[in-house]
């Protein structure tokens, strides 16, 4: 079954993904990011917190980095693994971000582990 991108029955299903994938062996620069992302969309916008290189539904207090990017950016970052894109929407200002940058960059330049690498591939084919 397929569950239309950031939906809460696509969150839903994405948690019990993570649940049932295990150790991540998610990279430590990876691990140091909190940040809040507000996806825009003509439908409005929907708040996603990213921890640990992974996501929940909502933003959190104290993360010192935020980013603005809409839906059709969104997928093709987070769900078709895109990550040239971020980049690129970045310098084009396509995406806006604050606060702490540093931790971002640092992760734009690690290569996802194996086993994120096959959460990513899961999670894309849930998605609609």
């Amino acid at each position: 079954m397929r569950y239309t991108f950031l939906s809460p029955e696509w969150f839903a299903k994405v948690d019990e993904l993570i649940a049932q994938a295990g150790d991540l062996q998610i990279p430590t620069e990876m691990k140091a990011v909190e940040v809040n992302i507000t996806v825009t969309s003509p439908k409005g916008e929907v708040p996603v917190f990213l921890k640990d290189g992974l996501f929940s539904q909502g933003h959190r207090a104290g993360a010192v980095t935020s980013l603005t990017l809409t839906e059709e950016l969104a997928r093709k970052i987070f769900v078709d693994a895109d990550t040239a894109a971020g980049v690129q929407a970045f310098l084009a200002g396509e995406m806006k971000a604050e606060g702490d940058l540093a931790k971002l960059v640092a992760m734009s330049t690690v290569e996802p582990s194996e086993p994120q690498k096959q959460l990513t591939s899961r999670i894309a084919a849930i998605t609609a």
